[in-house]
């Protein structure tokens, strides 16, 4: 498995269903993310079962990505169309109802293949990538296909990533917004373990 974190997220065109519901043939990631951060959101497959579970669990934070300058972006093998039939129907049924963020369709595998994320049989592992303003990958995390993803540990992760890039502090273990920071030097780590080591 390719580890992207510190690369130039690999861009792609594909079709996509946009936030506000409309099909865009030629969705393209560099031209989206342009300035932002990005959260690259891969799934196995629509219509399925804890699939709908993470992209509502998405869907109920996504005014907390966009306060964060995140473009959120789910990302599956299915058609665009078959996103579009998703977001139609509603939680009750099994949908996800129309979720706020893009659907992206990789029916040609091209974006899994190119973030190393195919499982066996051709769909995706549940992959994460957040990627910075300079199109960076800053994080990544992979689940196997039984496994649900926390999505307030990736809001954490972004707020880390700010909040090392305003300060230039580095964020400990458990590190959430509004606690302290670390100096990168062997006297900021003393520093803080003195003060925290017994709450980590």
């Amino acid at each position: 498995m390719a580890v992207l974190v510190g690369k130039p997220a690999p861009d792609f065109t594909v079709p996509a269903v946009l936030a506000d519901g409309r099909i865009d043939e030629a969705f393209n990631l560099a031209e989206t993310l342009a300035g932002k951060y990005g959260l690259l959101f891969f799934y196995p497959l629509d219509f399925t079962f804890v699939c709908p579970s993470e992209l509502i669990a998405l869907e109920h934070r996504i005014d907390a990505f966009r306060e964060r300058d995140v473009e959120v972006i789910g990302i599956s093998i299915d058609s665009h169309f078959s996103h579009n039939a998703w977001r139609r129907t509603p939680v009750e049924q099994g949908g996800i109802g129309p979720v706020r963020f893009t659907l992206a369709a990789d029916i040609t595998r091209e974006i899994t293949r190119a973030y190393d994320v195919q499982a066996e049989g051709g769909m995706a592992l549940r992959a994460a990538f957040i990627i910075d303003r300079d199109g960076v990958v800053r994080s990544q995390l992979i689940n196997d296909l039984p496994v649900g993803r926390n999505i307030d540990e990736l809001l954490r992760l972004v707020d880390a990533l700010q909040f090392h890039e305003r300060r230039g502090e580095v964020c400990p273990a458990g590190w959430q917004q509004g606690e302290a920071g670390m100096t990168p030097s062997p006297q900021g780590a003393v520093d803080y373990l003195k003060k925290n080591a017994g709450k980590l």
